[in-house]
């Protein structure tokens, strides 16, 4: 395997399945179990999840930003429960970490119990994002990923890569396979939001953009294989245009 230890970031839209909002119960299942044949490898996996499918923070102009948040804190932390249980049911160990406490529900994020859950072969879910207001999940994912010396940030999608133009409305979108985070912040490619990709330049963290609806890419990532895109400083890169 080619990465010990990953930070996987999950959208809350890929929890909704074709329903688009909510929990598909099915989908957080099908994903977990691809998570839990990596972990069940050795791999030390961690998750940060969006809350997309309840709620967006930026979205609403009537209510105030710091609230608007927080809502979608606790977007997220309904779909780190669901991905909890789908875990326990699957038979492998989690625990649920927060970045705002709230005990009867969850641990409290400290960052060493997260890294020991790690190395006792438990999966960590992190909801809250970073338990701040005007930071996205995003942000969370490559924070996290820093704290707990993560190999890599793989961003789970629902296309499989990082392409030129948006490929669902251009024919002539063309899919990259290498790319630096300076290409994507000067080319202000719909990545990570700059925030969370330079938070990944600073500290060397590279991201790994892939489609989870594809079977087995999860794995096919984490053995080192050609799947979606890298992004990290790369001496020999495709340009784009």
């Amino acid at each position: 395997m080619k990465y010990k230890r990953i930070l996987l970031k999950l959208s809350g839209e890929s929890l909704a399945g074709t329903k688009g909002t909510g929990i598909d119960f099915d989908k957080v299942l099908d994903i977990c179990r691809e998570i839990t044949e990596v972990a069940q490898k050795g791999i030390e996996v961690a998750i940060v999840v969006g809350g997309g499918n309840f709620w967006r923070g930026r979205s609403n102009q009537q209510m105030d930003r710091c609230t608007s948040d927080y809502i979608g804190m606790l977007g997220t932390t309904m779909n780190a429960l669901a991905i909890g249980d789908a875990f326990k049911q699957l038979n492998q160990p989690v625990r649920v970490q927060t970045g705002v406490e709230m005990r009867q529900v969850a641990e409290y994020y400290i960052k060493d119990r997260a890294i020991k859950h790690l190395t006792n072969n438990r999966v960590v879910v992190f909801g809250c994002g970073t338990g701040s207001p005007f930071f996205s999940t995003d942000t969370a994912a490559a924070l996290r990923a820093a704290e707990i010396n993560a190999d890599a940030l793989l961003k789970a999608t629902n296309v499989d890569g990082i392409y030129t133009r948006d490929p669902k409305k251009y024919e002539d979108a063309e899919k990259i396979d290498e790319i630096t985070y300076m290409e994507v912040l000067n080319k202000k490619l719909n990545v990570m939001d700059t925030t969370a990709t330079s938070l990944c330049m600073d500290n060397n963290i590279p991201i790994i953009v892939f489609d989870i609806n594809t079977k087995g890419n999860l794995k096919k990532v984490v053995d080192g294989k050609k799947i979606g895109t890298i992004v990290q400083n790369w001496q020999n890169k495709q340009t784009i245009i």
